[in-house]
C-alpha cells in the first residue's frame, strides 16, 4: 500500500506542470459521456436524488487551487482532478452533465458549514473522512487514500515529521493536517489556502507546510528550486464525499455509483486522466464504508 501511494503522490508533480495550459480548453472526462438523461425515473419520491434530478441543477463544492485533485483554471468553467472526477459521476447518475454543475470553490475552513446551511449538495475537496465530522455531516467513501508529509525549503533542517518538534508548520485551517503535526509536537498555524501557507515557507516565516503528499509535491514543482517534499506518509488520508446529515438516503446512492464505477472501469479511467497522467500504476480502488 505504502509504496503504490508514494508513487501516487509523485504523479501530482507532473500535473502541476500542465495545469496552467492553454485557458481556455475544457479538460476531455471520460465520464462526460455517462448521464443518464432518465435519471429522475431511478430514485423514490421525496429523496434528495430525485429533487435534484427533476430540477436538473447540483453544487457541488471543489478545490480550486490542488492540481490533480482539484484545479480551475481561468476561463475554464468546470475544474479538473480526481475529486471533479468523482463530482462528474455523482452529477451525471443524477442526470446533470459536467457543464451544468454548479462548482463552488470550497476551502477546508468552510466544507461543514457549506453541507450544513445547502450551500451545496456534495463536498469532495481532498476531505478526510474522521469520526468528528460524521457527527455534523454525512461522509461516504473513502473514494481516495493518500497520506500526509511535509514541504520546506530546501536545505532545512527538516527531513521528517520528528523534527518538527517545537517549530511552526502550516496547513488551511479546519483541516486534520493541522491536528496530527500538532500531536508530533509541532506548533501548528492555520491559513485560509495553501497557496498562502506555501509563501509562509518561502519567505521562511514557518518551518514547513504539512497536508496530503499529493497536494506538497505539487507545490514543489512549482518552485522546485526553492521547495522540497520530505519524509515517508505519517498519516492515512481516506477522502470521502460530504453530505447533508439531514438526507440520510444520499449515503447508498454516493456509494452505490462509486462502487459501479469502481467495477465498470470508471473509476480507474477518472483516475488515469488526473493522478495517473504521469503513468503511474492505476492503484486498486479502496473498499467503500458501509452506510450507518
Amino acid at each position: 500500500m505504502k509504496r503504490t501511494r508514494i508513487a501516487v503522490i509523485a504523479a501530482a508533480a507532473a500535473l502541476i506542470l500542465g495545469a496552467c495550459g492553454n485557458a481556455g480548453e475544457e479538460s476531455k472526462s471520460p465520464v462526460d459521456n455517462k448521464v443518464d438523461s432518465n435519471a429522475a425515473s431511478n430514485f423514490a419520491d421525496g429523496s434528495r436524488m430525485k429533487e435534484i434530478a427533476e430540477a436538473g441543477k447540483v453544487k457541488i463544492g471543489v478545490k480550486f487551487d490542488q492540481p490533480g485533485l482539484g484545479f480551475k483554471r481561468a476561463g475554464v468553467a468546470v475544474p479538473t482532478g480526481l475529486d471533479v472526477e468523482m463530482g462528474k459521476l455523482i452529477a451525471a447518475k443524477l442526470g446533470i452533465k459536467a457543464t451544468d454543475v454548479e462548482w463552488v470553490e470550497t476551502i477546508s475552513d468552510n466544507r461543514e458549514p457549506f453541507l450544513q446551511k445547502g450551500t451545496v449538495d456534495f463536498v469532495l475537496a481532498s476531505y478526510s473522512i474522521t469520526d468528528d465530522r460524521r457527527k455534523v455531516v454525512g461522509q461516504a467513501g473513502p473514494y481516495y487514500v493518500t497520506g500526509q508529509q511535509l514541504l520546506v525549503k530546501k536545505g532545512s533542517d527538516i527531513k521528517n515529521v520528528a523534527d518538527v518538534k517545537g517549530k511552526e508548520v502550516c496547513s488551511v485551517t479546519g483541516s486534520t493536517s493541522l491536528v496530527q503535526v500538532e500531536a508530533k509536537g509541532a506548533k501548528p498555524r492555520g491559513f485560509e489556502t495553501y497557496s498562502q501557507c506555501r509563501d509562509q515557507v518561502l519567505d521562511g516565516a514557518v518551518s514547513a507546510m504539512t497536508t496530503d503528499g499529493s497536494i506538497l509535491l505539487g507545490y514543489a514543482a512549482e518552485n522546485p528550486d526553492e521547495l522540497e517534499v520530505v519524509g515517508e506518509p505519517f498519516s492515512e488520508e481516506r477522502y470521502g464525499i460530504g453530505y447533508n446529515l439531514d438526507k440520510p438516503e444520499l449515503c447508498k446512492f454516493i456509494v452505490d455509483t462509486i462502487k459501479e464505477a469502481e467495477d465498470n472501469g470508471d473509476w480507474a479511467k477518472a483516475f488515469e486522466a488526473t493522478l495517473g497522467k504521469s503513468g503511474v500504476k492505476t492503484p486498486t480502488p479502496p473498499a467503500m464504508d458501509a452506510c450507518a
